[in-house]
């Protein structure tokens, strides 16, 4: 396996922040970059919680992280929901604790940073996770985490069938066809992105979306 992609400073908040209780499970790009794919790094750390309310658990992260020196900004606050933006010399860190109602398809795992242990959601919940975001927003980072946890060996099949007990509204067929409208061309250049590395995302969206479009049909 190759490096982690997360830095330093991530790496330490995530430490300060282990053995919190309710426990958090760590997801999204961060699951990715430290722990699976490796294949980009990312400024957030997305923690989640299981159940529809955080409760207070802001306080004791707030607390932790200012005495390890961290400058915590609040930036979002909701009843499932809070964004902080971290500071310490010239890193910058944004956190998200999110309260998470939704049935896991699969158990996330305990992962080893330096002397500790943490919860990290496994690659395939996170490939559902991630086909779901695609029908509710345009990112490409999106669609290239799907590509690279293809790559490493999930299963496509077995994650659309899973997705609609993330998604009800989620369909093969409107998923094909939201893939299908993905700009990427326009949002590859915007992020600076190669001629090379469009053509392949271009060329991976479209054998996507023929692949869900195949899954949909009765056999």
């Amino acid at each position: 396996m190759g490096e982690s992609r997360l830095t330093p400073a991530q790496v330490e908040i995530l430490s300060v922040l282990a053995g919190i209780e309710p426990a958090w499970r760590l997801s999204g790009g961060a699951a990715l970059a430290g722990f699976h794919t490796l294949h980009r790094g990312t400024r957030d750390l997305d923690l989640f919680w299981s159940g529809a309310d955080l409760g207070n658990i802001d306080v004791e992260v707030r607390r932790r992280l200012e005495a390890s020196g961290f400058r915590v900004e609040p930036i979002q606050r909701d009843v499932a929901f809070r964004r902080f933006r971290l500071e310490r010399g010239s890193a910058i860190v944004v956190l998200d604790l999110v309260a998470d109602p939704l049935r896991l398809v699969e158990k996330p795992t305990e992962h080893r940073l330096g002397s500790l242990r943490i919860l990290v959601d496994e690659p395939h919940e996170i490939l559902v996770s991630k086909l779901c975001a695609l029908l509710g927003r345009s990112e490409l980072r999106d669609l290239e985490d799907v590509e690279a946890l293809l790559r490493a060996g999930c299963d496509l099949a077995r994650a659309v069938g899973d997705a609609p007990t993330k998604d009800a509204g989620f369909s093969p067929v409107t998923f094909a066809w939201v893939v299908e409208q993905l700009p990427v061309a326009a949002m590859g250049k915007a992020l600076g992105r190669g001629d090379a590395d469009i053509r392949r995302l271009e060329a991976f969206r479209e054998e996507m979306a023929k692949r869900v479009l195949e899954l949909a049909r009765p056999e």
